[in-house]
C-alpha cells in the first residue's frame, strides 16, 4: 500500500510542510512517483517518519536525528543533554506558573516586576519601569530589600512626587523635597548598602552607574529630577547627623 504526502501526514499525525522540511534536511528519503508525478510513500517511509517524530517528541534536535539515522541510535550523552535542557525548561515553566498565580491573586498588571505584585498599586509607571531596570543591575537580596522599602513606605509624599508636573514652581519643589528627604534617609539607615552597593551589583559599577543615570533621566521629568536631587542631598545630611549623634551617644 502507498500513500500521498497528505495521506502520510495524516497517518503520522503531522503536516505536509513538516514532511517537506524533513526531506529538505535529508531525514526522510524521497519516495518513488506515480506516472502522474505524485509521490507514493510506502511503509518504510511511514516507519522512518514515525521514528523521527518520536525523537522530536523527546526533544532531540533535528541535527542529532540525522546523526542517529546514520549511526543507528541517539548517543546517551545527547539524551542526557536533552534531559538537562528539559529539566531547566520545566523549572522555568514552574516559576512562570507561580508568578502568574501571584499576579492573579494580587490583581497586579502582568508586566509588574517580579516580587512586586503585592505592592503594584503603589508603583507609578516610572517607578515600575525603574524597578525593571534595577532587576538587571542588582542581585536578589537587593531586590528583596527594595520590595520591603515599597511595602513599608506609605508616606503620601510619594504620590505627590509621582504627580509633580514639569512646571512645578520653586516653593512646591522645595516642599516636596523636604518631605521626601526623611523617607530616603530612613531607607539609607535601614539598608546601608544603598550608600555602597558594590557587593550587590550584577554588573560593573561603571555600567550600573551609567544605566541608572540614563534610566532616571529618561523616566522622570525635570521637576522630579530636581526634587530627587534636593531630597537626596538633604537625606544624606540627615543620615550624617543621625550617625554622628549615635557615635556621640556611644562615647558618653
Amino acid at each position: 500500500m502507498t500513500w500521498s504526502t497528505r495521506e502520510l501526514a495524516e497517518l503520522a499525525g503531522t503536516t505536509v510542510n513538516t514532511i517537506r522540511h524533513y526531506h529538505r534536511l535529508g531525514l526522510l528519503d524521497d519516495p518513488d512517483r506515480r506516472y502522474n508525478g505524485y509521490k507514493q510513500y510506502d511503509v518504510s517511509h511511514l516507519v522512518c517518519l514515525l521514528r523521527i517524530r518520536r525523537l522530536v517528541e523527546l526533544g532531540v534536535p533535528l541535527s542529532e536525528v540525522g546523526v542517529a539515522r546514520s549511526a543507528g541510535d541517539v548517543p546517551p550523552e545527547v539524551l542526557r543533554q536533552v534531559d538537562a535542557q528539559l529539566a531547566a525548561e520545566i523549572e522555568r515553566l514552574s516559576r512562570a506558573r507561580a508568578d502568574i498565580a501571584v499576579i492573579l491573586r494580587d490583581g497586579a498588571p502582568a508586566d509588574t516586576p517580579a516580587g512586586f505584585e503585592s505592592v503594584a498599586p503603589r508603583l507609578s509607571t516610572a517607578d515600575a519601569s525603574l524597578i525593571h531596570v534595577y532587576s538587571r543591575l542588582y542581585d536578589d537580596d537587593a531586590m528583596k530589600d527594595l520590595v520591603r522599602m515599597v511595602e513599608t513606605d506609605t508616606d503620601p509624599v510619594n504620590a505627590e512626587m509621582n504627580a509633580l508636573p514639569v512646571d512645578a514652581d520653586e516653593a512646591t519643589r522645595q516642599s516636596v523635597a523636604e518631605r521626601l528627604a526623611p523617607v530616603i534617609a530612613q531607607n539609607l539607615l535601614d539598608y546601608p548598602w544603598l550608600s555602597d552597593p558594590a557587593a550587590h551589583l550584577s554588573n560593573s559599577e561603571q555600567v550600573t552607574q551609567k544605566t541608572f543615570v540614563d534610566a532616571v533621566s529618561t523616566l522622570y521629568n525635570a521637576a522630579q529630577l530636581d526634587v530627587l536631587t534636593r531630597a537626596s542631598l538633604l537625606a544624606h545630611e540627615q543620615v550624617r547627623r543621625t550617625r554622628a549623634g549615635e557615635q556621640d551617644a556611644d562615647v558618653d
